[in-house]
């Protein structure tokens, strides 16, 4: 588990996240053959000590495939595969025609393997793919296990009440709200719940949130970043909130930051494909398990790095959040199950 919080300090303009100084850390120059964006990094420390980065890679047709790059610091001098480490395979997976997108890394201790939720893409709109590795060489595919419309999932790392726990975000006529559910062997999923809704109004994370990376077990309960949407005159703005969710009960919300507490400032995030769009896939925690390093994908165009403590964000939550503001803020459940 991550470090237990410290006391409340009330943040204003002050940054929870630090970028890095060489951002952005990969972009489409990085990359051994030709392609038109690098963006959206799950990530994850492998046995070797080396971070390990699978992004997705949209090519010059605008379909997105996964490819690693790994890295001795998680800084630089970054070792791309050179050629897409997990492709779209339409012909046995046809829901990945269109191709593949966003992956976030989870370590599964009892399965000694990594599980990588991510979004397969067809006619039928985003859906939730699995697949397992060992290594990043070979994967054992499991096709949707969540159909259209859905996307931002994340495995919890271990089991909830005797099942493995999937975070997601379909479309619903509820909204694109985050959602939780549940399996007994990664195929067949159920207990379907809502576990933190948009809210309303003028918020900043109203009308349409999901899942960033996956989410931190700490002491005080699960550490959930989450991005939310703010659709305005000239477009949607992506930026970051946190949220903390109960460690056996991960459908109650026990905090939620009423300000978003990351989102674009910079060129790289103000501008590409995408504009104003923070974006983060993939976290590694630090030796002394509390500095978090944070992959966010930056206007849909290259990969960036931020880096936090984890300490800072849950006290930052203890003094930035409430609950019951008659805007849904709290996510409870409140009979929305199916």
């Amino acid at each position: 588990m991550a470090a237990e919080r410290q006391r409340p300090v009330k943040y204003t303009n002050e940054s929870l996240f630090t970028r890095h100084s060489g951002n952005p850390i990969l972009t489409r120059d990085h990359w051994p053959y030709p392609v038109n964006s690098v963006f959206n990094a799950g990530a994850t420390r492998l046995p070797d000590g080396d971070t390990l980065l699978l992004c997705r890679v949209e090519d010059r047709r605008g379909l997105s495939h996964l490819c690693a790059a790994r890295s001795a610091n998680g800084f630089d001098e970054w070792r791309v595969d050179r050629e897409p480490t997990l492709d779209a395979n339409p012909r046995d997976y046809p829901e990945e025609i269109w191709g593949i997108e966003d992956p976030r890394i989870t370590y599964v201790p009892e399965l000694e393997q990594y599980a990588i939720a991510y979004t397969s893409f067809a006619r039928g709109g985003p859906g939730v793919s699995l697949a397992l590795t060992r290594d990043f060489r070979s994967f054992e595919r499991y096709g949707v296990i969540m159909s259209p419309e859905d996307k931002d999932a994340a495995l919890l790392p271990r089991k909830i009440g005797g099942f493995w726990a999937l975070i997601h975000r379909p479309m619903t006529t509820l909204g694109a709200h985050m959602w939780i559910s549940y399996s007994p062997d990664l195929h067949h999923w159920g207990s379907h719940k809502i576990m933190l809704q948009a809210r309303r109004g003028g918020w900043w994370d109203a009308n349409k949130i999901g899942l960033c990376s996956p989410p931190i077990e700490t002491a005080m309960g699960w550490l959930v970043l989450y991005h939310g949407v703010r659709q305005t005159a000239s477009g949607s703005i992506y930026r970051m909130g946190l949220a903390l969710f109960a460690l056996d009960n991960p459908e109650i919300c026990l905090q939620r930051g009423d300000s978003w507490m990351f989102g674009p400032e910079t060129p790289y995030e103000h501008g590409g494909d995408v504009h104003d769009v923070v974006f983060p896939c993939g976290q590694t925690i630090g030796a002394d398990g509390d500095t978090i390093h944070l992959y966010y994908g930056a206007g849909d165009s290259c990969v960036a790095l931020a880096t936090g403590s984890i300490r800072e964000l849950l006290s930052w939550l203890d003094a930035n959040s409430s609950v019951g503001d008659g805007s849904d803020i709290a996510g409870r459940n409140e009979d929305q199950s199916i």
